[in-house]
């Protein structure tokens, strides 16, 4: 630093040079980063809706999960890749603070951004259960407590490591036994939360189960939290259980993903999209198609991969052109970056919550954020337990008090705002979340660039 002002190391500096040097890109080369930024939002939208989503449907219907456990294990591990490999970068290869500034500065759009993705663009209202918002705000306000006490020092020790591997292990235990404790809080708090308690039998009762028709007659069973868990005692049930897209006849088989749509707009969509979707269809088994349906795990772990990968190239393309329009590095890791990392969590909660599920949609954008703070607990620890036993890691904890004021606020604010608007994700939510976002992203860049508190930046060499 000089004079008081802090050196930040520019976002291009953690990934290769581009294809074009600084003054082509500035005489239009910015036009082909451009195209190819869209292009990777339509490859994760293709990876998610085509495998990511039905191979979590089959897992879920194999462990007789519910929605809410589901979003907030499976989903938020595949959807959250991206995050894991950045924090392996940071400890392992640059050795700088990249996973925890990407991880931290981005948990804000995570939790409101998001959500106001879902509320926005959802066709339909999906109402929410209070229990497992409560649940996984609660862990995650745990294990955010806990990473920023752990580099309040500047200094990571395996033990502090060891505790965040820990939080996340207890939160899957509660997670086993979702359903028992969600009855018997419900039993315990009912005379002071009939509210929560009506949303809950709300839910119940206007969302059906996913992938059975309504023609299908006695087969048709209102699904509520209360007979999906993680543990199920009769056939039938888990027979019956959660889905996301849903089969309208278990025997039928999927068709091809190269069907071309009947659309005008698909089919200009679909005819762009060929490379990529022959790259997939080549590389991931598809768990849709009868031939392949027992290939799920193969199927979500192949696809988490090419969501990390598509991310990469994503964020790569984002940080070039933020640079080549001389967006400040501030500004770029608060907005850009943030929405670049968290692309693959948008795209599948928006898809689950326009087809009503919107109590996975709102675990997952969550417990995606818990699974991130699990995210620096596995680098940290490899490094700190098994490769460089003699000493703690460094990192730089500048700004942590706003940073912390800013995430604990934000989980207060999504929680009091789903309260107040009736426990359901509408359009009203999107445009309040998205108010707070702002509001949230307006505070942070105006402190980052030391207008207001004492945190000027600058990026070195500059």
């Amino acid at each position: 630093s000089e004079n008081g002002t802090r050196c930040i190391l520019s976002s291009s500096s953690e990934f290769p040079e581009g294809f074009f040097t600084p003054q082509e890109r500035k005489d239009g080369g910015i036009v082909i980063y451009i195209i190819i930024i869209l292009y990777m939002f339509l490859a994760v939208s293709i990876v998610c809706d085509d495998y990511f989503l039905p191979s979590l449907e089959i897992i879920s219907e194999c462990l007789g999960l519910s929605q809410d456990v589901a979003g907030a294990t499976f989903m938020a591990a595949g959807s959250s890749a991206p995050e894991l490999v950045t924090a392996f970068l940071g400890v392992f290869v640059t050795k700088g603070d990249i996973g925890v500034s990407t991880i931290l500065g981005s948990a804000i759009y995570n939790l409101l951004g998001i959500s106001a993705a879902c509320g926005l663009f959802s066709t339909v209202v999906s109402r929410l259960s209070c229990w497992p918002l409560f649940r996984d705000c609660l862990a995650y306000t745990i294990s955010a407590a806990a990473v920023l006490a752990m580099i309040s020092d500047n200094r990571i020790y395996w033990y502090e490591s060891a505790s965040l591997l820990l939080i996340y292990g207890c939160y899957i235990l509660v997670l086993c036994f979702d359903i028992k404790i969600n009855q018997y809080l419900m039993k315990k708090f009912s005379p002071c939360c009939t509210c929560f308690t009506k949303a809950m039998e709300e839910n119940a009762e206007q969302q059906p189960l996913v992938g059975w028709r309504e023609e299908s007659g006695p087969l048709i069973r209102q699904q509520s939290r209360t007979d999906s868990g993680i543990f199920q005692d009769e056939l039938d049930y888990s027979q019956l259980s959660t889905s996301l897209h849903g089969l309208d006849e278990i025997s039928e088989d999927h068709p091809n993903v190269f069907t071309m749509p009947e659309a005008d707009m698909k089919r200009i969509l679909w005819v762009l999209s060929l490379p990529i979707i022959t790259l997939l269809y080549l590389t991931i088994p598809d768990c849709r198609r009868q031939f392949w349906r027992n290939w799920f795990m193969v199927t979500f772990l192949i696809s988490a991969a090419w969501i990390s990968a598509i991310t990469y190239v994503l964020v790569w393309m984002i940080t070039i052109a933020g640079e080549t329009l001389g967006i400040p590095e501030s500004v770029m890791g608060l907005t850009l970056l943030a929405a670049g990392t968290s692309v693959p969590d948008t795209v599948a909660s928006v898809l689950v919550a326009r087809k009503g599920n919107g109590d996975m949609a709102m675990s997952n954008i969550v417990g995606s954020n818990v699974f991130d703070m699990l995210c620096l607990g596995i680098p940290w620890f490899i490094k700190t337990a098994f490769i460089n036993t003699s000493g703690p890691i460094e990192v730089n904890s500048s700004g942590l008090t706003y940073t912390a004021i800013s995430l604990i606020c934000s989980v207060v604010f999504i929680f009091l705002a789903v309260h107040l608007n009736g426990w359901k994700i509408d359009k009203k939510l999107g445009t309040i979340c998205l108010v707070l976002y702002l509001v949230f992203t307006v505070l942070s860049i105006l402190y980052e660039l030391g207008i207001i508190g004492n945190n000027p930046t600058r990026v070195c060499g500059n």
